[in-house]
C-alpha cells in the first residue's frame, strides 16, 4: 500500500527539528532547551560544560559549528520584574512588559544574573545555534573562554568584559576594548549609573583632557503618556460625513 504524498510530506521532519535531534545524539542529557520565538534553537549549558560542549559541537559531523559569530554579555539583574505603564506618568520611568507575580517580587536567584551568550554558524551544513551559559559567581563573574575552540571570540570575549565585567578564563590578551583607559565601572550592567561616575573635559590650563565627577544632575525618564484622542472615536471615524463635510450629530 503506498503512502499518499502529502502524508509523506507532512512526516519529514524539519530542518530545525533534524538540528534539534542531532544536538541531542551528540550531547544527551547535557543541554537544556530554552524556549523563544526567533525560529532558532537556543540551549543552556553548566559553565563546567562549556568547553566540552564547545568542541563537540564544533566537530561533530552533523553539527559543525565551525563560526563563532558573536559572543554577548547579558545582565539578568531586573529582567522580567516590571510592567509597562502606558496610562499615566510614574516616577520609576520606563519598564518592561511581564506578567505579574508574587515571584517577581524576589531578588534574582544566585548565579542566575550574569550569562554569557554564543552565535554559532556552521558555513559547511547552513545552520545556526544559540549557546547560553550562567557565571555562577555574581560578585566575580566568570567562565572559561573559548579562543581555544573559536579564535573569532577573541575580541567578542573583551567586549563583554569591558561593558558587562564578565571574566574569561584563559583568554590570552584580557583587555578593555571599548572605553578608556582608566575607566571606572562597566557600563552596561544594569546598576550602572545612567550618566555614569565621571566626565572628561580639556584644561585650558593643564594644557589637557581632564577627569573629573559627573555633573549631569541624575533623572528619572518619564515615559510616554498614551492619551484617548477624540480623533479616532469610532463614533465619529464611521459617522456619515454631511455636505459640509462634518459629520452628522
Amino acid at each position: 500500500m503506498s503512502v499518499p504524498a502529502s502524508a509523506a510530506a507532512v512526516a519529514e521532519p524539519t530542518r530545525l527539528e533534524t538540528l534539534g535531534h542531532a544536538v541531542a545524539r551528540a550531547l544527551p542529557d547535557q543541554l537544556r532547551g530554552v524556549a523563544n520565538h526567533t525560529g532558532e534553537l537556543t540551549y543552556e549549558v553548566a559553565a563546567d560544560r562549556l568547553l566540552e560542549t564547545g568542541r563537540v559541537l564544533r566537530d561533530a559531523p552533523d553539527l559543525k559549528f565551525e563560526m563563532c559569530m558573536d559572543v554577548c554579555g547579558v545582565d539578568y539583574l531586573e529582567h522580567g520584574r516590571a510592567e509597562w505603564k502606558t496610562q499615566d506618568a510614574t516616577s520609576s520611568g520606563f519598564s518592561r512588559g511581564v506578567a505579574r507575580g508574587p515571584e517577581l517580587d524576589a531578588p534574582v536567584a544566585p548565579g542566575r544574573r550574569f550569562a554569557v551568550v554564543y552565535h554559532l554558524l556552521s558555513i559547511s551544513l547552513n545552520q545556526r545555534l544559540r549557546l547560553r551559559v550562567f557565571c555562577p559567581d555574581d560578585a566575580e563573574p566568570m567562565v572559561d573562554s573559548v579562543t581555544g575552540i573559536w579564535a573569532a571570540a577573541d575580541w567578542f570575549e573583551r567586549e563583554a568584559f569591558d561593558m558587562f565585567g564578565i571574566l574569561f578564563k584563559g583568554h590570552p590578551d584580557l583587555r578593555r576594548l571599548l572605553t578608556d583607559y582608566g575607566f571606572i565601572g562597566h557600563p552596561f550592567r544594569k546598576d550602572f549609573p545612567l550618566s555614569g561616575n565621571v566626565e572628561v573635559r580639556y584644561d585650558p590650563e593643564k594644557g589637557r583632557v581632564v577627569y573629573q565627577p559627573v555633573s549631569i544632575d541624575p533623572r528619572v525618564l518619564v515615559p510616554k503618556v498614551i492619551r484617548h484622542d477624540n480623533r479616532y472615536d469610532p463614533a465619529l471615524t464611521n459617522a456619515p460625513v454631511t455636505p459640509t463635510g462634518k459629520p452628522h450629530a
